[in-house]
């Protein structure tokens, strides 16, 4: 399978849906080559207007395990979270409603990605996290996304502790939009369609979707650079994160020296 198949974009009903679905099973890891894909499959997708909802889904049990840990070691990590970053700012210039429809574990860059779309919806089996601190990182997008969506402190709690969280957990916190039983999510996503945005005019959507993003494109526009340059200038030069991919690679418990 090539990288390109790893990402696939089906537009169907008259061109009112568009589905980009992960597909790299088991884990669907977020690889520059893949984050480069999506990005393609995005940029694709802005001439098409009469879109009213595009989602982003994965193949196999998992919605995303996160970025390649290999690419952030120091030779590659330079390529590959800008390519991480334009990916989250692609999916907010989209001026289309989008969707992440969330099943099993959704962690890191992968919540990242979820995170820059207008709605979640997940599967009563979904997990979602940022367990970049138990590598010595942080995740950038969700720094600059998550305080904005759902308050700086429960963003805070999710970025220190890296703690998981199910799908109905961040439901009650105001985050995800509808949780749905696993068989049936594709299904519930289609109907809450048909009942919410299908009938509206396109035109109309792209120009609510400018003005309800509008204030989180700004601050995404602001902080998200500075974040960036933290994490390769200053987070990339410290012992411990490079200590933190060693140890993954070797399956063994990292030896920090703080």
């Amino acid at each position: 399978m090539t990288v390109a198949e790893h990402v696939n974009l089906t537009v169907r009903r008259d061109e009112m849906r568009a589905r980009i679905v992960l597909n790299s099973p088991k884990g669907n890891v977020l690889t520059t080559a893949v984050a480069q894909a999506i990005r393609a499959k995005l940029a694709s997708l802005n001439d098409v207007m009469s879109l009213r909802l595009v989602t982003v889904e994965a193949a196999g049990q998992d919605f995303s395990f996160g970025a390649s840990i290999q690419e952030h070691a120091p030779d590659r990590i330079e390529r590959m979270l800008p390519a991480m970053n334009g990916m989250i700012r692609d999916l907010l210039d989209l001026p289309v409603p989008t969707a992440a429809v969330v099943k099993g574990r959704c962690l890191g860059a992968g919540f990242e990605l979820a995170l820059a779309c207008d709605f979640i919806f997940t599967a009563d089996d979904a997990v979602l996290g940022l367990p970049e601190v138990r590598l010595a990182a942080f995740p950038p997008a969700a720094a600059a996304l998550l305080p904005v969506r759902l308050g700086y402190a429960r963003a805070t709690d999710a970025i220190l502790t890296g703690e998981a969280r199910s799908g109905a957990e961040w439901h009650a916190a105001g985050l995800v939009t509808k949780v749905f039983a696993l068989d049936q999510i594709e299904a519930e996503v289609e109907a809450w369609f048909d009942r919410n945005l299908s009938r509206l005019s396109a035109s109309g959507l792209r120009h609510a979707v400018t003005a309800s993003r509008l204030g989180l494109r700004r601050h995404v526009a602001q902080v998200l650079p500075d974040l960036e340059r933290l994490y390769l200038n200053e987070l990339m030069r410290t012992v411990d994160v490079n200590e933190a991919v060693t140890a993954f690679l070797g399956k063994r418990a990292p030896n920090w020296t703080d």
